[in-house]
């Protein structure tokens, strides 16, 4: 890692000067390859301010989504004595990975207008439509602290970390629980609570490979097969299992 962030700041101190405050950032690795010993990662997302406008240091936001997602949430309710769910809705393409890095907690670096604008942070997160007839809102706040308790969300006000002037860091966590699929990392430059230029994307690939791959794709590919496959493993494992303490009496 280290000698990743080395190279990357040579390569923007070669870089030719142009005018304008802008930023340049890069991921640790671009590919995570998922294999039966897999339990979770971390990656780290390195960046630097090209030809900084003044003396004094901007923020940095960092903002990690994962594969979209629709997600079904639904309300209980105690009815005669009995907990029912009674209202249900349905919130479309929500990132099924959301993970937000700055170096001071975001409220205190822009507006809520702001946030909501560029989708800084867990309270600037909405699905692209919703379905069901009630007031979002709650839905989207109950969906995510689940996600929160999964470790698939989260907030860091302090994780972007300067490590000089125009150089920084954020660490970002990878569960094992993370989707398969496509990320992408964005980077903001904020002064004064506005963002300077437009954010640099980076795009990761978490995926399977190997003989897991091959199971991943079987059972996507042929579910009716997978299941009946299964079950037959299980009933043989079963039988085996009975056979070997028989012999053990």
């Amino acid at each position: 890692m280290r000698a990743a962030v080395i190279l990357f700041a040579a390569a923007f101190a070669a870089s030719p000067a142009l005018a304008g405050e802008n930023l340049v950032s890069g991921l640790s690795q671009d590919r995570i390859e998922i294999r039966s010993t897999y339990n979770g990662t971390e990656i780290t997302v390195f960046g630097a301010v090209e030809r900084p406008e003044s003396g004094a240091r901007p923020d940095i936001a960092v903002v990690v989504r994962g594969p979209a997602t629709d997600m079904r949430v639904r309300h209980k309710d105690r009815v005669l004595g009995i907990w029912i769910n009674t209202n249900r809705e349905i919130l479309y393409c929500m990132p099924g990975y959301f993970f937000t890095a700055s170096n001071r907690p975001l409220a205190d670096i822009a507006s809520d207008a702001v946030r909501r604008q560029y989708g800084l942070g867990l309270a600037a997160l909405m699905p692209r439509a919703a379905m069901g007839g009630h007031d979002p809102r709650p839905f989207i706040q109950a969906a995510i602290r689940a996600e929160e308790r999964n470790k698939l969300y989260a907030e860091e006000g302090k994780g972007v970390e300067f490590l000089s002037g125009t150089l920084f860091r954020a660490r970002v966590p990878l569960p094992a629980s993370a989707p398969r699929g496509d990320y992408t990392a964005d980077v903001y430059l904020l002064r004064g609570g506005r963002v300077i230029g437009k954010p640099h994307e980076s795009r990761l690939t978490i995926d399977q490979t190997g003989t897991e791959r091959r199971v991943y794709d079987f059972s996507r590919d042929n579910p009716l097969a997978y299941g009946l496959s299964t079950v037959a493993m299980a009933m043989a494992f079963g039988w085996l299992s009975s056979l070997a303490f028989r012999r053990m009496e």
